[in-house]
């Protein structure tokens, strides 16, 4: 390290000179120099023999000068190599200059394809763009064309109901119009619009029984009452066919059976042991359906479809 320290400044230098000297050699030194220098020809002692001797030159002819000149005039007239060589750099820069023209006029058209490929894809983009708007513009009016037909369809549904509902309410007034009028009704003669007939086991017009018993009873007069005849009740209706329930069974009761009429008046469907029923015994029970599912009432084309009612048993023991 001490030996660094005092002879840095020689070594400093001798870094540098040494550093230059190589700048030189690259720059200077290692390059050929071209065009190169022709070859130098070698003197050739002019004679016009092959034989000869001595040292002294004859004094040459008169027809020496000319061949002497003829040959300058040919060295003259020879394009030195140099002179050719000087010639080749032109013509390659020409050639240069040539390809680079051709070069920057296919980049040119290069670029002008590039930007009409750029054009055409941009084109089909804001197409796709525009398909794409109008799909879901398109999508969006079906779907609200289809919450429109849902929302009149839910309307209509709840107008329906509210129509049967009320339809059902007036039916259930009906029937318990009915229930009071054939179970006061006095002269039976009614109205026009009345539904009630006459109705008994004796002559003349009227509704025979007890103001204390119970309509559509098969029992009249004092004594009265609860009888085991079926009743029913369905408004608009008259019965045709009330069969008796078909039994053997020592227990009393009520069955009411619900039962389901068409148009023709036959009953479809009939559910026994309904609200208003005071038995469970599924004797009566079974016995009560069967005799509602054979009853007939009378046809009625105005009527509803399937109109609903009820049929009540009684059975008592004798």
């Amino acid at each position: 390290m001490d030996y660094i320290k005092e002879h840095r400044t020689g070594l400093i230098g001798t870094i540098i000179t040494h550093a230059v000297v190589l700048v030189l050699l690259l720059f200077f030194g290692f390059f050929t120099p071209l065009p190169l220098p022709g070859e130098e020809g070698i003197l050739v002692n002019f004679g016009d023999s092959e034989t000869g001797f001595g040292t002294e030159e004859p004094a040459p002819s008169e027809t020496a000068p000319e061949k002497d000149q003829e040959e300058k005039r040919v060295e003259t007239q020879t394009p030195p190599p140099p002179s050719q060589k000087a010639v080749a750099p032109v013509q390659k820069e020409a050639l240069m200059t040539q390809d680079m023209e051709k070069t920057v006029a296919m980049e040119s058209a290069k670029k002008k394809k590039e930007l009409e490929i750029a054009k055409d894809i941009e084109k089909e983009k804001l197409l796709k763009e525009k398909q794409s708007q109008e799909q879901i513009e398109k999508q969006r009016k079906a779907d609200a064309e289809k919450q429109r037909l849902a929302e009149i369809a839910r309307q209509k549904k709840e107008e329906d109901q509210r129509l049967a509902l009320a339809a059902a309410e007036k039916r259930k007034v009906g029937e318990i119009n009915n229930r009071a009028k054939n179970a006061f009704g006095g002269s039976g003669q009614g109205t026009a619009d009345s539904k009630s007939t006459s109705q008994g086991v004796t002559f003349g017009a009227g509704n025979q029984g007890s103001p204390q018993g119970t309509a559509n009873a098969e029992k009249y007069g004092a004594g009265g009452g609860v009888g085991n005849g079926p009743s029913f009740s369905l408004a608009g209706r008259t019965r045709v066919s009330l069969p008796k329930p078909d039994y053997n069974e020592n227990e009393e009761g009520i069955v009411v059976v619900q039962v389901t009429v068409n148009r023709a008046g036959a009953v479809t469907k009939a559910e026994a042991g309904v609200k208003g029923s005071t038995t469970a015994n599924p004797v009566l029970i079974a016995a009560a359906r069967r005799a509602a599912l054979q009853s007939r009432f009378n046809a009625d084309e105005n009527a509803d479809e399937l109109q609903t009612g009820t049929i009540t048993y009684r059975f008592v023991l004798d």
